[in-house]
């Protein structure tokens, strides 16, 4: 199977192994099907810090049938007394998308969408998006996965409620056009208890298919979110809010601006702690070990001639003298010269019965 390392996007922006991890601000409806509230999201978002914007594109009449649309929906978070009402309500009209693309692209960031339906991915590739996400909802959605494909567009695929038999069929269809897929471990619970989350399957999808794999995360706090970057993930991807307090059932699991920016710290962060990838001492550290650690001192005013033993000797900083490393080394060797009590111990000093390891002269 080929390995893919990374996906580069027209704008340059590389998502993959190397390269930093690509978080997102799923914005989704939470907008409330507001322009106003939605320009206002990419601003806090790209405060924040993230690099993507996603949202999310729906034709209510394409998703639903006659008798979906026409159900009662009268619940708190209902925003008309059907659900077709409530749906449409919390749409963009993909005009409104066309001119929060072009602002969210002069703000430096990635735009893209997820789309439902046939319509409204015609809609989104009519914008010219450089980028497409797929559904955990429509992993399975064989016909509608193949036209995301036949886009050849770079695709992140969620693999939410979806079972690795299903992933197998979704990959192969969109590996029949192109091979620019990341997968999301996802678990689409909101919000998802963290014993669920399962991180390490993140392993699992780059073993089983080869491409990079994110995580796109549902829990109500940020630490699984800052741990799947230190596990690897290319992407993080969280549901974003201006106010969990609002009206919808996606607030709850989103995060709110000083959440999101305090991730994006954080992951930034991770990504520092692990490049380091073997046991160095740096120079900072040299530094300290002189102040901190100890060398060998005498214990007590001694005689030239007289054979070193334990009760002559004892540990103390800063280390002007030998490392307690050598401690077996010193011991049962002579003195050169008288020694004064806690002088440091030097190997000039010292009269050994064997020679000194080349390492040791210098400690």
């Amino acid at each position: 199977m080929k390995q893919l390392q990374s996906v580069t996007l027209r704008s340059g922006v590389t998502i993959g192994k190397g390269h930093p991890c690509f978080v997102v601000a799923e914005i989704g409806n939470n907008h409330q099907g507001e322009f106003d509230i939605a320009k206002r999201m990419i601003d806090e978002a790209a405060g924040a810090g993230v690099q993507g914007v996603k949202f999310q594109k729906r034709d209510s009449e394409a998703l639903l049938t006659r008798q979906g649309r026409a159900a009662p929906y009268t619940g708190p978070n209902s925003f008309g007394p059907t659900y077709g009402e409530h749906r449409a309500a919390l749409e963009l009209s993909i005009e409104q998308m066309a001119r929060l693309k072009e602002y969210a692209e002069s703000l430096g960031l990635v735009f893209f969408a997820s789309a439902w339906d046939d319509p409204s991915l015609a809609q989104i590739l009519d914008l010219d998006v450089e980028l497409l996400k797929i559904s955990s909802a429509e992993l399975v959605n064989v016909p509608l996965v193949r036209k995301y494909a036949r886009a050849d567009i770079p695709i992140i695929l969620s693999t939410g409620m979806s079972g690795l038999d299903d992933i197998d069929v979704a990959m192969a269809e969109i590996r029949a056009y192109h091979d620019n897929v990341i997968l999301l471990h996802c678990n689409s619970t909101y919000p998802c208890p963290e014993e669920h989350i399962g991180l390490p399957v993140m392993d699992a999808l780059r073993e089983r298919y080869g491409v990079p794999v994110g995580y796109s995360g549902h829990e109500k706090g940020i630490g699984p979110s800052v741990a799947a970057a230190a596990l690897g993930a290319c992407v993080v991807e969280r549901h974003f809010t201006l106010d969990k307090t609002l009206k919808g059932t996606d607030h709850q699991a989103s995060l709110e601006p000083a959440q999101l920016a305090a991730m994006v710290t954080m992951i930034r962060e991770v990504e520092k702690a692990v490049q380091v990838k073997g046991k160095v001492v740096f120079p900072d550290e040299q530094a300290a070990a002189k102040k901190l650690r100890k060398c060998i001192v005498f214990s007590r005013d001694l005689p030239a001639g007289h054979i070193l033993t334990e009760a002559d000797l004892t540990t103390r900083c800063p280390r002007v003298g030998i490392s307690p490393v050598h401690w077996d080394e010193v011991l049962g060797a002579g003195l050169n010269r008288p020694v004064k009590h806690e002088e440091p111990v030097q190997w000039d000093t010292l009269s050994l019965n064997q020679p000194v390891c080349a390492g040791a002269a210098s400690s």
